[in-house]
């Protein structure tokens, strides 16, 4: 049985995964699947893959695609989630801030360099005409550290999945004064160049079983419940959540969706230079339409 180390954000997107581990899917196909929860987001798995500690990262896109052309080595094995994310936009509670028009010259909470919470504060501002300066920005860590660091005025403005933060904007503890919702698909998954190479059948079945268990997610009449309790959202966030999201239940990734990410991350200077799409995506895997 092939032992395969698998990351993810501790966050609803990855309970199809979740679920096909806890019933045993991935054992049928001779795969002993490991999950490991990353609270700190893309950057942390990005450098876990790097660090040997995992061979698959669900990442998400601007991140993983960052990553991989600044000398990470892995390919995209399989989009996960086709929709765009809605990242709510932050502010301590006790901020006078109002809209994200008022944020120049703060402090930007941000869990890792290279993470979501950091390209797309840049990505935003870039498109709002614009800049963010390398010391408006403040590691945190992940979202524990970012309610600490608001309320204690250490950082002003904070992005991250809406629907993940609206417990805390609902209790108190955080504002939301704006939102953003990302040009392209949300989650990738790749993988190390290492596992790909010695392993791209068992890839293949890991794909299909995610497949088969994202089909099933969208469909049962428990998803929404199963949600709802196991990540802390009200039942009515649950709804808005899951009739936003689509997961990805092919191997085909969008070459234009590429070229998208590529073309924003160069505006904003994280990567030097635009690749050929088809140097992101593991060929023998996932195909690149």
């Amino acid at each position: 049985m092939l032992k395969i180390r698998m990351g993810g954000v501790p966050e609803h997107f990855n309970l199809p995964i979740i679920l096909a581990n806890e019933f045993d899917l991935f054992k049928n196909k001779n795969i002993e699947l490991e999950w490991h929860y990353f609270p700190a987001g893309t950057g942390a798995m990005t450098k876990a893959i790097a660090n040997n500690e995992i061979d698959i990262a669900v990442g998400l896109t601007e991140g993983v695609v960052a990553a991989i052309i600044n000398g990470l080595e892995a390919k995209i094995i399989k989009q996960y989630i086709s929709t765009p994310l809605i990242w709510g936009i932050h502010t301590g509670i006790h901020s006078n801030l109002k809209t994200i028009g008022e944020c120049e010259g703060k402090k930007y909470a941000i869990s890792r360099l290279g993470s979501g919470s950091h390209l797309m504060a840049l990505i935003d501002a870039e498109i709002r005409g614009k800049s963010i300066q390398d010391n408006d920005f403040l590691l945190i860590e992940n979202m524990d550290g970012a309610l600490t660091s608001l309320s204690k005025n250490d950082s002003q403005v904070f992005f991250w999945e809406k629907y993940t933060t609206k417990p805390c904007v609902d209790d108190g503890q955080l504002k939301r004064i704006g939102e953003f919702i990302t040009p392209w698909s949300c989650f990738q998954m790749i993988a190390s160049n290492d596992l790909i190479k010695n392993h791209s059948p068992e890839i293949k079945e890991l794909n299909q079983v995610i497949n088969f268990s994202a089909k099933q997610f969208m469909k049962a009449p428990n998803s929404i419940e199963e949600v709802h309790h196991r990540f802390n959202l009200k039942l009515e966030d649950s709804y808005d959540w899951f009739y936003s999201t689509e997961w990805t239940t092919d191997q085909n990734v969008s070459e234009k969706m590429l070229e998208n990410v590529m073309y924003s991350l160069k505006k904003i200077n994280t990567i030097k230079s635009e690749v050929n799409p088809e140097l992101l995506v593991a060929s023998k895997i996932a195909q690149l339409i």
